[in-house]
């Protein structure tokens, strides 16, 4: 079965998002066997983002390649109410606990780590190197970015960017 997956943004992170997505592998093939854009200043996209409506029954699922929280929180559920499947998207790379919980329209990239118990509501970004530790709750259209840590029991809220480097505390520390 042939599955087709449509990425709003050709920008830097949608060419991430790209990447991520042709990481994945199902049954010794690739998970997606096609993937197009929709961009308004690309000229490789199959259409502009304004036009997302037109596409609908030509992909299997929708994915935000838009970094900025907000944007791709309007766009995601601009996505959903058109009726389309939103994708999540875990790298080969990545480390994701059977335990954890990520929901639709999530990136976790190259290298990241999601830890038992965690929670990664709709629309976030966990970059590339990032860690979610145990028992951390992110929750929606947060960005974790390359390299950031979010030590176990940490709560983010909800359109949070995290700065790369970024120590998000966790659990109190115990006093001796």
């Amino acid at each position: 079965m042939s599955r087709k997956l449509l990425i709003l943004g050709y920008g830097g992170h949608g060419k991430v998002v790209y990447e991520t997505a042709m990481s994945m592998i199902k049954d010794g093939k690739t998970f997606y066997d096609s993937i197009d854009f929709l961009d308004d200043n690309a000229p490789k996209a199959v259409g502009k983002i304004i036009n997302l409506a037109k596409f609908k029954g030509e992909y299997d699922e929708v994915f935000c390649g838009i970094g900025n929280n907000r944007v791709r929180k309007e766009l995601l559920q601009k996505a959903e109410e058109l009726g389309f499947s939103i994708a999540t998207l875990v790298h080969a790379t990545a480390y994701v606990s059977p335990t954890a919980t990520i929901e639709k329209g999530t990136i976790i990239e190259a290298k990241a780590i999601v830890n038992a118990n965690s929670v990664v509501k709709s629309g976030c970004i966990i970059s590339v190197g990032a860690i979610v530790d145990h028992d951390v709750i992110v929750e929606e259209y947060v960005h974790v970015n390359t390299g950031a840590i979010c030590k176990a029991g940490s709560h983010i809220e909800a359109l949070r960017k995290i700065d790369s480097g970024e120590v998000v505390q966790g659990y109190p520390p115990i006093s001796r």
